[in-house]
């Protein structure tokens, strides 16, 4: 008998997010990465000490780097490592995948940030993001929108 399958709603939470990424950027393709990570890191990471809020990725030499996210070192960590929290880390990505966003990024002027970062079958992935960025009136109209969106659940609920 196979085993039930699970939902959506049954998936573990994510490690870390990056909530400002949509605040600043229009998102418009998502993709699913592999991370080149050490021993300590996939320790910390498991005790959730990851942010990925200053995280950036930029591709130098046909590969992709993620720049700037912060995995603090547990105190248990080994003394002959030195643990550098923000060091550079390589994502693993199709040769596919690469060249689209090689391409996305020079020629049409995109970015590439960190979305989320979870655990899938055992491994550390992270959800980067094919980005524009917003402008100013952009971001006033979202948050209009989505005050208005908040507001209407509040009279359809009172009803």
């Amino acid at each position: 008998m196979a085993a039930p399958r699970k939902s959506k709603d049954d998936a573990p939470p994510p490690i870390a997010l990056n909530k400002r990424a949509r605040h600043e950027y229009f998102i418009e393709e998502n993709l699913e990465a592999g991370m080149s990570l050490q021993g300590w890191e996939v320790k910390a990471l498991r005790a959730g000490k990851a942010q990925i809020t200053e995280g950036y990725v930029i591709v130098k030499n046909g590969e992709a780097w993620l720049i700037g996210a912060h995995i603090t070192p547990l105190k248990t960590t080994s003394t002959h490592v030195i643990a550098d929290p923000t060091r550079t880390r390589k994502l693993l990505l199709h040769r596919r995948e690469l060249d689209r966003l090689i391409g996305a990024v020079e020629r049409k002027g995109h970015t590439i940030v960190p979305l989320k970062l979870y655990w899938k079958h055992g491994k550390v992935k992270l959800e980067i993001g094919l980005a524009k960025g917003k402008q100013a009136h952009d971001k006033r109209a979202t948050e209009k929108d989505r005050d208005w969106q908040r507001q209407k659940q509040r009279l359809m609920r009172s009803r």
